[in-house]
């Protein structure tokens, strides 16, 4: 595997790659490799000829400066775990290369990115990452780019965007992965103490409860999202929201009547962490 720093040193690369007509996949991070991230590079291996992982913490994306310096690094650990699943390039930036002197251009995609986390974050945030994803798929110009279904706006948004934009990639979207007690892994659950993890339980809880009671005949959203509500809050979580939305738009259901999506937002322990559900 190939660690490399530049824009410019990447596409020569994979302009090698193209003159022999290879399938190229992308897999956008913002490092500390859990078994998620290694899930979307193993099925970026199964499917591609080239693979391309980007590893970037995105500055502009964290709301808190203090949220931003916690966030877990470790390129040497990452590099390691990315080259023995047969990754073949390791974009690893500075932010200095993203966002030069200058740069002043936002992707911004409306209102998808407006609601739920955009509501809770600010719209800032999907701005920050509509830019960064838009700015890697043209670099790497891959044909198909992966994404996890954890974090399910996100992947709405830039599904928005390469439509919106013409963008000639396939959005590959896989399966969240989670931990034996239920915990969607993500990064910031480094940053969970052992009572934490505990409190953090009870968001796969409250998803499966109402997954449960929409099975057994239940179908008003106000009473599973108190039901839900009442779990987290119960664990001692602070609830940012959980609600029952379209999975195609994320506009909020007052009936389950067809498929939906149940998302969750809550911090235990300082740390903030989001999960969701399909249910049919």
């Amino acid at each position: 595997m190939r660690t490399i720093r530049t824009v410019t040193e990447l596409r020569a690369a994979l302009a090698v790659a193209r003159r022999e007509h290879t399938r190229v996949g992308l897999v956008p991070t913002m490092g500390a490799f859990h078994d998620g991230h290694r899930s979307l590079m193993r099925r970026a291996r199964e499917e591609c000829d080239v693979v391309v992982v980007s590893l970037f913490v995105n500055p502009s994306q964290f709301n808190e400066g203090a949220d931003l310096r916690a966030y877990p690094r470790d390129e040497r650990a990452d590099a390691a775990s990315a080259a023995e699943l047969g990754v073949d390039y390791l974009f690893a930036p500075d932010a200095s290369e993203l966002y030069p002197n200058g740069f002043d251009t936002t992707v911004s995609v409306g209102r998808i990115g407006q609601i739920l986390e955009g509501a809770h974050r600010g719209r800032a945030h999907f701005d920050a990452v509509a830019t960064v994803v838009t700015k890697l798929l043209v670099i790497t110009s891959p044909d198909a780019a992966y994404f996890g279904q954890k974090d399910a706006q996100q992947v709405l948004v830039v599904k928005q965007l390469i439509r919106d934009l013409n963008l000639p990639v396939e959005l590959v979207v896989c399966p969240t992965v989670r931990d034996l007690d239920g915990v969607a892994l993500s990064s910031r659950n480094l940053r969970l103490t052992p009572a934490d993890r505990e409190q953090a339980r009870a968001l796969k809880r409250a998803l499966d409860a109402t997954r449960d009671l929409v099975s057994g005949g239940e179908d008003d959203v106000a009473r599973l999202q108190s039901e839900a509500v009442a779990e987290l809050t119960g664990s001692g979580a602070q609830v940012d929201y959980f609600q029952i939305v379209d999975p195609a738009t994320l506009a909020p259901l007052t009936t389950v009547a067809g498929p939906a999506l149940a998302v969750v937002a809550a911090s235990v322990g300082g740390v903030r962490l989001i999960d969701n559900q399909p249910i049919t």
